[in-house]
């Protein structure tokens, strides 16, 4: 492929059903198709995947043998792509037709970044309150954090390709499967002097179904534990995450002290507790008031309500996985390996110029390309 503006990078596994979708929309996009080229990843897939990717993309990469996860196959793509930028498109995320447009004007207009990333819209796909709640929570922070960023979201994100490389793309060693490894690749763009930009007018319709156990876990295992050891790693650097803000560390205090009182209040069978947990999630509620309203504005008073005790639940969630991950991080200080709290081993943060990539480039995978034919329509 001859060098274009942009690559689109799309890691998908068992996609196949969710493909002619999200490719679809894509090469739907008003940003002329001179300009960006579009490259699949099929991350070991066992069902159609590769071949349905064939029939829209530019090339298709098939990788063999155990999922390297998203962020081994977001690297094994970037190695193939020609593009000055990177743009990074879940397999489960239908961009708007002016999504690619969004990104190219930004970034012209802004010659000194380093990435940018967008947001969900407030139109998930999936049926049912659950997903509903779950992507609209995703954007609302989206929103609430617009403007300079100091971490990366790569399911709607791009990367400056030398930036990227700089930093050795995503820590696949890490970070093996989903977890936070595009927020990790954001802090070392940082570290590096990178300028990050979060514009939410960069949207796309998130296709996922929720069901309430994988969210728990994600919240919890996924995100919560490394999250937390990775700001304990990184203290005194500052990068401070979308999240982590001093308001939203007391909401989860607040959270794990209601938590707290409530469990205690029950084995003791104490009334006093009891009434001191539900007096700390009651102030949790008040001081989340903004985010029920804006619920309420997008789908009405009901939902709103239905949304607290979830929404109190993930603070809980929070305050548990930042324990657990305290917990995580002080054995490895004291030379023990907990791998089984986060599945992944730990390597403290050094300098990230420095850092080589998981997957080195002269390094073999085992891929086989499929191109599309020059002149052959999508």
């Amino acid at each position: 492929m001859s060098a274009v503006e942009f690559s689109i990078i799309m890691p998908a596994h068992q996609a196949a059903q969710l493909l002619p979708d999200t490719l679809g929309a894509l090469v739907a996009s008003t940003l002329p198709r001179d300009r960006w080229e579009l490259v699949v990843v099929d991350d070991a897939s066992s069902d159609m995947t590769s071949a349905v990717a064939a029939g829209y993309a530019d090339a298709v990469i098939t990788l063999t043998g155990a999922p390297l996860g998203p962020g081994g196959a977001r690297n094994a793509a970037a190695r193939r792509a020609t593009g000055a930028w990177l743009i990074f498109i879940d397999a489960d995320v239908r961009v708007h037709p002016d999504t690619l447009q969004r990104f190219a004007d930004t970034v012209a207009a802004h010659p000194d970044l380093v990435a940018l990333f967008g947001s969900y819209d407030a139109t998930p796909h999936a049926p049912g309150f659950l997903s509903a709640y779950r992507n609209l929570l995703h954007r609302y922070v989206h929103l609430q954090g617009a403007g300079e960023a100091e971490t990366f979201w790569a399911g709607c994100g791009a990367v400056r390709r030398d930036a990227f490389e700089a930093v050795g793309g995503f820590d696949t060693a890490r970070f093996p499967r989903p977890q936070i490894e595009d927020i990790d690749l954001g802090y070392r763009l940082r570290d590096c002097g990178g300028r990050i930009l979060l514009d939410p007018q960069i949207q796309g319709t998130h296709l996922k179904q929720w069901r309430l156990w994988p969210m728990l876990r994600t919240d919890f295992r996924d995100r919560g534990i490394p999250w937390m050891r990775l700001l304990l790693e990184r203290r005194g650097r500052p990068s401070a995450a979308l999240n982590t803000s001093m308001a939203e560390q007391l909401r989860v205090v607040l959270a794990a002290m209601g938590g707290a009182g409530l469990t205690g209040g029950l084995l003791a069978r104490s009334p006093g507790l009891l009434w001191y947990g539900v007096g700390c999630w009651f102030v949790l509620a008040v001081a989340n008031h903004a985010t029920y309203r804006w619920f309420a504005r997008e789908r009405g008073l009901w939902f709103a309500l239905r949304v607290i005790p979830l929404h109190l639940w993930y603070y809980l969630s929070n305050a548990l996985a930042a324990a657990v991950g305290v917990i995580a991080y002080g054995a490895l200080r004291a030379g023990r390996s907990p791998n089984n709290l986060q599945g992944a081993s730990v390597r403290p943060v050094g300098s990230s110029g420095s850092r080589p990539p998981s997957h080195a480039p002269n390094q073999s995978l085992p891929i086989a390309t499929t191109a599309r034919r020059e002149g052959e329509a999508p």
